[in-house]
């Protein structure tokens, strides 16, 4: 019997006004100055505004950067960490969906590291250069798809490799993720239903992924019974708050889950950003049921338990995963999004180095990813 190590030491503070307690988890760090790492969507919706106004009555001060792409880029990192100690900054505040949480915890690693990002690409081992002397980072998500708030991982496109990047480290886990349900009533609902995919993805990954992790398997069933039970309220009814917090718990428990593991979707999803610009949620949502598909031949008896946490009457997952998608107004396939039979060749390149499939329950070449990419159009 092999050794493995499980851990979820995440502090989470959930509910209506959660936003409230941020400023004393800051404070408990020891933090006076901190820079807020955003997006300018999260700006033009007010949200940057209350938070920074809650630190401001605890005498805590701020500095903004909202410079981060919708995909990161080395640059928005870089950038990031000018901001940081121009301010004099002792901590990050991240606030928005993944793309501001995983830039602010690589801004944070780069206040104290000083290799080049591409040296912590999780895919070569890059986690043993990262250590602990990572300034605190503190988590408040606006979305409830990626769960990055709880994640110990930021994803980012470097130019030297051209592909979005993983770089995985516990030391890059927030000191308190603030998961308020107020804060995601402004996503409109395509982003709400492209982002509870994103959710719903992660779920169904880890629990088919290879390895024993008993919690991440409980933990991603359980998200994925949420997901059935609340995305398509989220999705219709955007100020229902019981099912936005629905949503938040299903993407934080996706994100806790895959320290399991991900898989080949997660591989296609990514050349698909980095690439095609094209939302992570969204090429999650239009890959992944060919990707079930495919490792129903390997686990089916781990894909059928899926399916029926998903508590829809579909003959098969695929099926019930493609009638969820269309009901709650995603495309059908990549070729609504722009993507084309002549782009498969090099997404497929791209995705086979991506490290995600290494975990997939069924091994994968870069012919089975052009499959899955002609199969998704």
């Amino acid at each position: 019997m092999s050794i493995v190590t499980w851990s979820f030491p995440t502090t989470v503070v959930f509910g209506t006004g959660a936003l409230a307690a941020l400023p004393d988890h800051v404070a408990r760090a020891g933090a006076e100055r901190v820079l807020v790492v955003c997006d300018h969507g999260v700006v033009k919706a007010g949200i940057v505004d209350r938070v920074e106004r809650a630190l401001g009555a605890k005498g805590i001060t701020t500095a903004r950067f909202a410079d981060v792409d919708p995909n990161p880029v080395e640059k928005n990192i870089l950038d990031g960490v000018e901001a940081y100690r121009a301010h004099g900054a002792q901590a990050v505040v991240s606030v928005g969906g993944g793309s501001p949480l995983d830039a602010g915890k690589l801004i944070a690693l780069k206040v104290t590291h000083e290799r080049p990002l591409e040296d912590y690409d999780d895919a070569t081992g890059g986690d043993r250069h990262i250590g602990p002397d990572v300034p605190p980072v503190f988590n408040v998500p606006t979305t409830a798809g990626t769960g990055s708030e709880v994640g110990r991982a930021g994803v980012v496109t470097l130019p030297s490799t051209g592909r979005k990047t993983v770089i995985f480290s516990p030391y890059l886990m927030a000191k308190a993720a603030i998961l308020d349900p107020d804060l995601t009533v402004s996503m409109p609902p395509r982003v709400t239903a492209a982002t509870g995919f994103d959710a719903l993805t992660h779920c169904i990954e880890a629990y088919l992924a290879v390895g024993d992790h008993p919690m991440a398997d409980g933990i991603a069933l359980a998200g994925v019974e949420l997901v059935s039970k609340h995305l398509r309220r989220a999705v219709q009814e955007g100020t229902d708050l019981d099912a936005r917090g629905a949503m938040m718990k299903a993407a934080m428990m996706g994100a806790v889950a895959f320290q399991k593991g991900l898989g080949a979707c997660h591989s296609l999803a990514h050349p698909l950003s980095s690439e095609k610009g094209m939302h992570h949620g969204l090429a999650n949502a239009l890959c992944l049921p060919a990707v079930v598909e495919l490792n129903a031949l390997a686990v089916p008896d781990r894909v059928e338990r899926v399916r029926r946490a998903l508590d829809l009457q579909a003959t098969s997952l695929a099926t019930a995963l493609r009638a969820l998608r269309e009901e709650i107004g995603l495309p059908g396939g990549l070729a609504a999004e722009g993507v084309g039979k002549d782009d498969i060749p090099k997404l497929a390149h791209k995705a086979f180095e991506d490290a995600c499939h290494r975990s997939n329950p069924r091994p994968v070449t870069r012919d089975d990813l052009a499959k899955l990419y002609a199969q998704s159009l």
